[in-house]
């Protein structure tokens, strides 16, 4: 049960992570772990205990499989500051849910992608910031989704100036001969589990991968373009802004390294 003076709904005070369930297993579960608990202790909460997320993780999927059968699901961990009239005690929950038509949709067709600055810039680092914590506040994120849609668009890329940040919801990808590249993370671009794995994986087959300062033009002489998240996997981008883009190579080798990864 969640309470009305909890953290969560007064202040957007905590943190959460996404998880790909597929045929009742949680996928990419370490580095979730990994941030999740980085996460919190940027926010100065209690690190999460692992083993009790993990074991908390595979049961639901277990359960979730046995009840609505294999395929994929979505996991979705929560960790707040607690309630206001129970001091220091963070409240946590776990819920599942399935992968929803939209998802399905931008898998198969791609998604168009509206650029745009994400709002604040901050000249220097203050001493208080939780940069690189995937918090609940995402008001802002939420925001620039539907003012994207509203114009005809699936997603946002942020971006401060010509460099290009991240997306509203993902992690930005490009494929351009043998080389991988994803803007380099720290300050507001949160570094992505998704991307890890895909890292890990092409680097196996043989891929030239590196995190990098990115700007637009790398994104429309890529060969690909890609969104990756947990969930929602990796999305082909097929135009930013007024830009129709025009993918080549193979569009199955970024969704096979993942699967392998």
């Amino acid at each position: 049960m969640l309470f009305w003076d909890d953290a969560a709904v007064t202040r957007g005070d905590g943190v959460f992570e996404s998880i790909k369930i597929v045929d009742g297993k949680p996928v990419n579960l370490e580095r979730h772990l990994d941030r999740f608990v980085r996460s919190a202790t940027l926010l100065g909460l209690d690190a999460p205990i692992r083993e009790h997320w993990a074991a908390a993780t595979k049961e639901a999927a277990v359960q979730w499989a046995e009840k609505y059968g294999e395929g994929e699901a979505a996991c979705t961990w929560t960790m707040s500051r607690g309630r206001a009239s129970r001091p220091h005690i963070p409240s946590t929950w776990l819920v599942v849910k399935p992968i929803g038509k939209d998802i399905l949709r931008q898998r198969a067709e791609g998604v168009k992608v509206l650029t745009g600055p994400r709002g604040y810039q901050l000249t220097e680092t203050p001493p208080w910031s939780i940069s690189g914590a995937k918090t609940l506040a995402y008001a802002e994120n939420m925001a620039a989704l539907r003012y994207a849609r509203e114009k005809g668009y699936d997603d946002v890329i942020f971006t401060d100036g010509e460099q290009v940040l991240e997306g509203a919801t993902s992690t930005i990808i490009t494929l351009r001969g043998n080389k991988v590249r994803t803007p380099q993370p720290g300050g507001p671009v949160l570094p992505g589990t998704t991307q890890a794995r895909l890292f890990t994986a092409a680097e196996k087959a043989g891929l030239s991968c590196k995190e990098k300062p990115m700007y637009l033009g790398d994104l429309l002489k890529a060969d690909q373009v890609w969104l990756v998240s947990s969930t929602r996997g990796p999305v082909l981008v097929t135009q930013l802004d007024q830009h129709v883009l025009k993918p080549s190579g193979d569009l199955k080798a970024i969704r096979k390294l993942l699967s392998e990864g």
